[in-house]
C-alpha cells in the first residue's frame, strides 16, 4: 500500500500547486514541507543534496528524488493514473497532455512569469510599463491559441481533465485575479469556472497569494 510522498515548497508557487493539484486529484497521501520564499531552506545542505539547482518544488517518493514541476506531474500520472484520472496506459492521450505541457513552458511561462513580477512582485516604483505591456501582450496571444482549443471541448484534450490542464490551468487563478487587462476569453473564462468548482482546485491553486506583493 501507499505510504505517502514528500513535496517540498511553499502554497503559494505556482510550480509546487501543479505537484499538489496532482496529488490531490489523485487522493495521494502527502506531507507537504515549506521551503522557500519566506521559509528559506534552499540553501542547506540536506535541501542542496536533494536539489542541488535550489528550487521547489521537490519530490520524493520511496528512494526517488524529482525536480522539475512538469517530470513531477508526468510521474505521478505514470505512477499513480488510474483508468478516469491521468491513465498512465493510453498513449494517444499522454502524447496530446504532453504537447499541451510542452506548449505552456515554451510559449506561456516567460511571459507569465515576468507579467506576474510587473503586477505584484516587484514593488511599484520598481515596475516599468514597456515591460507589463510586452509580458500582457504575449500571455494573450498564447492564450488564444489554448482559448481556441478550448471551443468544443470541457478540457484542453476532451471531456476529462489531464496532465495537459495542469501547467495552464495553475496559472489562470492568478490571470483572472491580478490588476491586468484581460481580454475576452470567453472558452478560457468557461473553464476556469469549471476548475474553480473543483476542489482540488481550490485547495491547491486558489492560495491567497497577498504575502508575494511587492511594496517600497
Amino acid at each position: 500500500m501507499h505510504q505517502g510522498i514528500k513535496l517540498w515548497g511553499r502554497a503559494t508557487s505556482v510550480n509546487v500547486q501543479k505537484a499538489a493539484w496532482v496529488i490531490a486529484e489523485l487522493d495521494l497521501p502527502c506531507e507537504r514541507i515549506d521551503a522557500g520564499g519566506a521559509f528559506g531552506g534552499l540553501n542547506d545542505p540536506a535541501y542542496i543534496a536533494l536539489n542541488p539547482n535550489r528550487r521547489v518544488p521537490t519530490l520524493i517518493d520511496g528512494d526517488l528524488v524529482l525536480w522539475e514541476s512538469n517530470a513531477i506531474c508526468r510521474y505521478l500520472g505514470q505512477a499513480y493514473g488510474r483508468a478516469d484520472m491521468f491513465d498512465p496506459s493510453n498513449a494517444k492521450a499522454q502524447g496530446q497532455a504532453d504537447m499541451w505541457m510542452e506548449w505552456f513552458q515554451n510559449n506561456v511561462y516567460a511571459n507569465f512569469i515576468a507579467l506576474f513580477y510587473q503586477a505584484v512582485r516587484l514593488p511599484p516604483s520598481q515596475r516599468d510599463a514597456k515591460s507589463r505591456s510586452a509580458a500582457l501582450d504575449g500571455l494573450c496571444r498564447a492564450l488564444e491559441i489554448f482559448d481556441a482549443a478550448l471551443a468544443d471541448r470541457e478540457f484542453i484534450c476532451g471531456d476529462r481533465l489531464s496532465l495537459g490542464d495542469i501547467p495552464t490551468g495553475s496559472c489562470l487563478y492568478r490571470f483572472f485575479t491580478m490588476d491586468i487587462e484581460r481580454p475576452s476569453l470567453p472558452n478560457i473564462e468557461r473553464y476556469y469556472e469549471t476548475l474553480t468548482q473543483r476542489k482540488t482546485y481550490h485547495d491547491t491553486v486558489m492560495v491567497d497569494y497577498s504575502s508575494l506583493r511587492g511594496v517600497d
